[in-house]
């Protein structure tokens, strides 16, 4: 990889921001996979969904935190430039990743409240955000499963566009985001 100066790649907060929430991302969706190893009502099933809701919350946490440095920091420049769609295509997928990093883990959260269910967070039980109501938990969870299968393909499509510019177009978009070698 070519050495890339400090102002053609992200702050090193987002940086590793961006990596530590796809490890999270991968643990979370992870995790609701893995319970159907396990029969419904057993221990080990409830304490892997117990980690889904868990990392889910962590992800929004660490979504709150690279919010913070994208909004007060600048975007490095891509190069070469892409061309206005392609940039607009690029826009919307960030705004769409962004909505599912926040959306999910407070549609999590927003099940295990309308369930009547204890919302854990490492040690501690978070507050409901709204009365118990289990048809709306239904209804909150179905669209929590859909919006979570369409994530793997969002995250799918994001991961492929980087690896195309990267080895196909061969602009920076990918070493933006990768911290300098030592």
């Amino acid at each position: 990889m070519e050495n890339l100066n400090q102002s053609a790649r992200y702050s090193k907060p987002l940086i590793i921001l961006h990596w530590l929430m796809l490890v999270l991302m991968v643990i979370t969706y992870a995790t609701i996979e893995l319970r159907e190893l396990f029969p419904k009502g057993t221990e080990p099933r409830e304490f892997i969904k117990s980690l889904h809701f868990m990392f889910g919350l962590t992800v929004l946490l660490s979504v709150s935190f690279r919010l913070y440095f994208r909004l007060n920091s600048t975007s490095p420049a891509i190069t070469p430039a892409p061309n206005l769609i392609t940039h607009r295509i690029a826009q919307a997928m960030h705004f769409t990743l962004y909505l599912l990093m926040i959306g999910m883990p407070i549609a999590g959260w927003l099940i295990l409240s309308t369930a009547g269910k204890p919302i854990p967070f490492f040690g501690l039980e978070l507050p409901s955000l709204i009365a118990e109501n289990k048809e709306l938990s239904k209804s909150i969870k179905e669209l929590h499963e859909t919006v979570g299968s369409l994530g793997y393909f969002l995250i799918g499509i994001h991961t492929v566009a980087a690896l195309f510019h990267h080895y196909v177009v061969k602009d920076n978009t990918l070493k933006r985001m990768m911290l300098p070698k030592a």
